[in-house]
């Protein structure tokens, strides 16, 4: 018989649920999900797309450690979430962005948005993508000039940089679908990536690839991509702008930063909603912005500003978007009108 007088309780605080899982393994599996576009960049245009990257992840990391410094706070490197950003940084700008507006980009993306409101976990936008709009209201010209796909035979060249060449966003953004095509590019080349753009973006099959590795890690729930990206396709197939609405709307879906932001931006556990319902709400509106953007807009690619925006959002979505608590049971609307 249990002699439940010399039994003791501890009381402890939460979480009292463990999981293997922690911060740093969480960043190093979107840093693995990553790799494989980086390795396609450095393929389609050259080793400075792999300096870029280097280069972004140091600003990044030195930015968090100088604070933390500076500021007599424990250091928090090692938690890898600094290189996430670096790389993330990286894969929005051009390969032939220079490193000062890498240094710049980088400090609003680690400092501002990030350090100055607590550090990982507490800011409320994402900080790669507060980075990049800086640098594209700062550094608009070095930020719109694109690389052209040049694959291995300049891979171990330095003129990646000046080489440049009109993007697929460029012709969707004027609605000239046509010389889209005419120009050679097919969609082979959109999903492969034999063209030109972003460090991280041109790829489609390495991005999907890496979604899948995180969605099959759990590291991210499918709610947000998929509604994300579900919302451009069928905006775009419904109000095509040509005469062939499937090319125009799987332009749309393979071309930009549509992908890598919906895998590996939108679904930021920080700022993105934590309920499911949540989640595809938030992806939603990411899909309608993005829409919005590129349809009307003067700039031609609406994925950056689209994030950002429901960024502000997710507090509130989360505030009206909440699961019902356990234990608690809806009384019936009639018999509390009763009482």
């Amino acid at each position: 018989m249990t002699d439940y007088k010399n039994l003791k309780l501890i009381a402890t605080s939460s979480p009292h649920i463990r999981a293997a899982e922690n911060t740093r393994s969480i960043m190093l599996d979107v840093i693995i999900a990553m790799l494989p576009a980086l390795a396609y960049a450095v393929w389609a245009f050259g080793l400075r797309a792999l300096t870029v990257t280097c280069a972004s992840v140091i600003f990044c990391m030195g930015w968090e450690w100088a604070y933390r410094k500076l500021l007599k706070k424990p250091q928090a490197v090692g938690d890898l979430s600094a290189v996430v950003t670096g790389m993330l940084l990286a894969f929005v700008c051009p390969v032939g962005v220079t490193y000062f507006a890498l240094f710049v980009g980088s400090f609003f993306s680690v400092v501002v948005a990030k350090q100055l409101f607590g550090g990982i976990g507490k800011n409320f936008v994402n900080p790669a993508l507060v980075g990049r709009a800086m640098m594209v209201a700062s550094f608009a010209g070095n930020m719109t000039t694109w690389a052209k796909f040049q694959a291995t035979s300049h891979l171990f060249g330095s003129n990646a940089d000046t080489v440049t060449a009109a993007t697929p966003m460029a012709y969707l953004h004027t609605n000239n679908l046509q010389g889209l095509l005419d120009s050679g590019v097919t969609m082979t080349d959109m999903f492969l990536g034999r063209i030109g753009g972003s460090i991280g973006e041109i790829s489609a099959l390495m991005l999907i690839a890496g979604g899948i590795y995180l969605l099959a890690r759990k590291v991210i729930s499918w709610q947000t991509p998929v509604s994300y990206i579900a919302t451009v396709v069928v905006l775009t197939l419904i109000f095509p702008r040509g005469n062939d609405a499937i090319t125009w709307m799987l332009f749309n879906l393979l071309g930009g930063g549509l992908l890598l932001g919906a895998f590996f931006m939108a679904t930021d556990y920080a700022t993105s909603p934590v309920t499911p319902t949540g989640q595809l709400i938030y992806g939603i509106g990411c899909g309608l912005i993005t829409v919005f953007i590129r349809y009307f807009g003067s700039y031609n690619e609406g994925v950056c500003y689209s994030i950002l925006v429901m960024n502000l959002l997710t507090a509130l979505i989360d505030k009206y978007v909440k699961p019902q608590r356990f234990g608690v049971v809806k009384s019936d609307k009639k018999e509390a009108a009763s009482k």
